[in-house]
């Protein structure tokens, strides 16, 4: 047998050491492989506007067996007792508030038109972009007043801007604030050109496919889509378009679509909670999910996206739904409660118009009056909220300066402090009676904006990617939409975000 010699040695330990070292680099790259997170390819986030959380059971028998309804009630994990935790519950403070896991307060949406720099505005209105596909007003439109970021913002972030996202929506809101400020594309109805638009802010012309597909679907743009079924079926139909030519969900890299369906609300609006109009929308909005979900399973995979499905707000029934069962319901005119307290104001100042605007259930103060009269602001606030409370259907007029001095319930004190985003809602809240909504007592349509569970109690449910069939009834809010997702994504939650993610769907 042959002695090993001292090279022969030496080769082999030159050898082992390149071994050593070519298996530690593949340890390595293993290692760096499996660290990173495990992520769907898209995220869908459906909002319905005005939906209340118990039509997921009202319309239970209507809906088609193998409808999207049934389909997801069988395999989402559903989350039944989420509340709206701010007050006024309106559709701009609900968008914002969904996709950025914070309230009023901190993402300043005050509600559908509130106050900045002293002039009232549209929740999305900037005068510093250009329409896009329409020379209407209804094209100026951006994020800009949205003052946190949102999901997509954080997956942009997260994926050093090659994350995909898009907002569709018949509402210019609907359709901006869910998509945030980093977003590719936001699209939104002109209702006088009776086209899908955007602004400058996301592209300076609109994209090929959009202009054939408003060519293509001119008739039905045409019609009434705020109150009738094609509405959610253009928005559907949108909605894949904007998948498809964007190429969302076909890779490794995470993309956000935001849907929000609009004509539920403006039905609901103008016939009424459960009326032939509002059930018709609602059986064809079973109809459109159950066409998205089939081109999500086939074009994404089914499995590889994530879903969920919530409200902006509720509603409530209104006066003839209520009478001939003895339930209490009136309705109130704020206008008209803000003109009798000005008369009061004026008759003890000598001041006309001390309240300038009433929105949302809250009035503004005419600061600039107050001041240059050199009077007292805390003691008008305080003769106004004495004035606006003497209305028979008022509970409590509150000064949301000094939420800390009302003698109201704790519970309300919280949801109108999440709800006062400063400098830009109105400074006095009215809180009125259950039951009593602003309109006219003849108007046969639905309302929201309260406190009330109506307006507060929406659904939730999450879907698909990593999601578990199950339900809890456990209390969760609308703040825990945004963190529960950025932590099934393992990404930061949007910077202003205040609430918790849902353990149950979170693992």
């Amino acid at each position: 047998m042959k002695s090993i010699t001292t090279k022969t040695l030496s080769n082999i330990r030159r050898g082992l050491h390149g071994t050593l070292c070519f298996l530690t680099v593949l340890l390595s790259i293993s290692f760096v492989a499996d660290a990173q997170p495990a992520r769907p390819r898209l995220v869908v986030g459906i909002v319905v506007d005005q939906m209340r959380w118990d039509y997921l059971y009202t319309y239970h028998d209507m809906w088609s067996r193998n409808g999207a309804f049934n389909r997801l009630l069988d395999e989402s994990f559903l989350c039944n007792n989420t509340m709206v935790d701010y007050v006024p519950t309106v559709t701009a403070c609900g968008h914002a508030t969904i996709y950025t896991g914070t309230t009023p307060a901190f993402h300043g949406i005050a509600g559908n038109s509130y106050y900045i720099d002293g002039k009232s505005v549209n929740s999305v209105w900037d005068p510093d972009v250009t329409p896009v596909g329409t020379e209407e007003n209804v094209g100026r439109q951006s994020p800009r007043n949205l003052l946190a970021t949102t999901i997509g913002d954080q997956l942009k972030v997260a994926t050093e801007g090659k994350a995909i996202v898009a907002g569709v929506s018949l509402k210019d809101r609907a359709s901006i604030l869910p998509a945030g400020h980093g977003a590719d594309a936001a699209f939104w109805y002109d209702t006088k050109g009776h086209r899908f638009i955007t602004s400058n802010y996301y592209m300076d012309q609109l994209p090929q496919w959009l202009t054939r597909f408003n060519e293509r679907n001119s008739a039905a743009l045409a019609t009434n889509l705020w109150d009738e079924p094609s509405g959610i079926t253009m928005t559907t139909s949108l909605a894949i378009e904007t998948l498809r030519n964007l190429s969302m969900g076909k890779d490794d890299v995470t993309d956000l679509l935001a849907v929000s369906y609009s004509t539920t609300d403006a039905c609901s609006h103008n016939h009424g909670v459960k009326s032939d109009s509002v059930n018709a929308t609602y059986k064809q909005l079973d109809i459109e999910l159950s066409r998205l979900l089939d081109v999500l399973d086939r074009e994404v995979g089914r499995g590889e996206y994530l879903l969920f499905l919530t409200a902006d707000h509720g509603g409530t029934y209104n006066m003839q739904s209520m009478r001939p069962l003895h339930l209490p319901w009136k309705m109130a005119d704020t206008t008209t409660q803000r003109a009798a307290a000005n008369e009061v104001l004026q008759a003890r100042y000598g001041i006309a118009d001390l309240l300038v605007d009433d929105k949302q259930y809250s009035v503004y103060l005419n600061n600039e009056a107050i001041a240059t009269a050199g009077l007292d602001r805390d003691e008008v606030a305080a003769e106004a909220c004495r004035a606006l409370q003497a209305d028979s259907l008022t509970m409590w007029a509150v000064d949301l300066e000094h939420l800390d001095r009302a003698t109201i319930p704790v519970a309300l004190k919280e949801r109108l402090a999440l709800g006062y985003a400063r400098t830009r809602s109105g400074e006095i809240h009215l809180v009125h009676k259950p039951g009593v909504y602003t309109g006219s007592p003849g108007h046969p349509g639905s309302s929201h904006g309260t406190f009330t569970q109506d307006d507060t109690h929406i659904p939730l449910l999450f879907y698909g990617w990593h999601v578990n069939s199950g339900e809890t009834a456990r209390l969760t809010h609308m703040t825990d939409i945004a963190p529960t997702v950025c932590a099934m994504l393992h990404i930061q939650a949007p910077n202003a975000c205040i609430g918790v993610p849902v353990s149950e769907v979170v693992k």
